[in-house]
């Protein structure tokens, strides 16, 4: 049976009882009324510039279409081309190799380096220097690693100077990839740096005080106090990378693309492949192909962050 609290005024004895919550009534009607007029603007932009892109390619990835003819129905066969084509599995590799080890990577290097700006007096002069070089454009790097890498570059005349008679061929085919990785690395750690850091100044201080005075080590307090307080971001800054690796496209056109030839296909990530079927050099551009991968990509990157989100799901701490 159901039953509600009731409370009485007092000197009103015979009064009628009055539930509670009938009182926010109106206000929980004005709430509904008002809910379609702000959301729906927001719905129908969200569904123009994304949710219509993303059907329209799922359409197309049913067709062989080379952007100017007819249109042939093909149905699944673009996802049995991906499936047996050794480069698009390579792309993916590719993709997942930025997104784990590089991912890893910079998590670890953003935390090492939170842990040593914490205490530094000049901070946010060092946070800023961090940030710098997600403020530059990927063509500087690619002009900049072909000068550094090359043959004669200042890394070989270096490498010269203490011994080194073979220095390895950095923009080689079988290196460059792990230049690239490396790039990204470089150029995303202070940015989710800078994050942290602004989640962790959100910290109290007493809090590391009382750590400190029970002898806890820099490393305890980041292992206890820091990330399980600054748990919610972190959680934020891994589905941005899981969000933006999937994306690398520039880097890998810049260092191992020329003017002569696309990149070599030891390098391609998802992104890359993409591209590449949607805009060839001297072929029939493929359409449908390239819908179906960026449609894998689309599905890949949303399991991995419903993954993600779910094995990093803790209850909020309260401070």
């Amino acid at each position: 049976m159901a039953s509600s609290l009731t409370t009485r005024r007092p000197g009103a004895a015979h009064a009628a009882p009055r539930v509670w919550g009938r009182g926010r009534a109106p206000l929980d009607r004005e709430r509904r009324r008002l809910f379609w007029p702000f959301v729906l603007p927001a719905l129908l932009t969200y569904g123009a510039l994304f949710l219509a892109p993303i059907a329209y390619a799922a359409w197309t990835s049913l067709y062989k279409w080379d952007g100017m003819g007819d249109k042939q129905w093909r149905g699944l066969d673009n996802y049995r081309m991906l499936w047996d084509d050794p480069t698009f599995t390579t792309s993916v590799g590719n993709t997942l190799k930025i997104l784990v080890v590089g991912g890893l990577t910079t998590f670890v290097l953003s935390f090492a380096l939170t842990l040593v700006l914490r205490e530094m007096k000049a901070k946010l002069f060092a946070r800023s220097v961090l940030f710098f070089p997600c403020l530059v454009n990927a063509l500087v790097f690619g002009a900049v690693a072909g000068f550094v890498f090359s043959p004669d570059g200042p890394v070989n005349v270096v490498l010269g100077w203490v011994g080194v008679d073979t220095p390895p061929k950095w923009l080689s085919t079988d290196n460059i990839f792990t230049l690239i990785i490396a790039t990204t690395i470089w150029t995303a750690t202070g940015y989710y740096t800078t994050i942290l850091m602004a989640a962790v100044d959100q910290i109290p201080r007493y809090l590391y005080e009382a750590a400190e005075l029970e002898g806890a080590t820099p490393w305890q307090q980041l292992r206890l106090v820091t990330i399980p307080l600054a748990w919610d971001v972190i959680t934020v800054c891994a589905v941005l990378w899981t969000v933006s690796s999937v994306k690398v496209f520039e880097l890998i056109l810049l260092f191992g693309g020329s003017t002569s030839g696309q990149p070599p296909t030891q390098t391609w990530t998802t992104a890359m492949y993409v591209y590449v079927s949607a805009f060839p050099t001297g072929s029939v551009p493929k359409l449908g192909l390239a819908s179906a991968a960026a449609l894998v990509s689309l599905l890949m990157v949303g399991l991995f962050t419903v993954v993600l989100r779910r094995l990093m799901r803790r209850d909020p701490i309260q401070y």
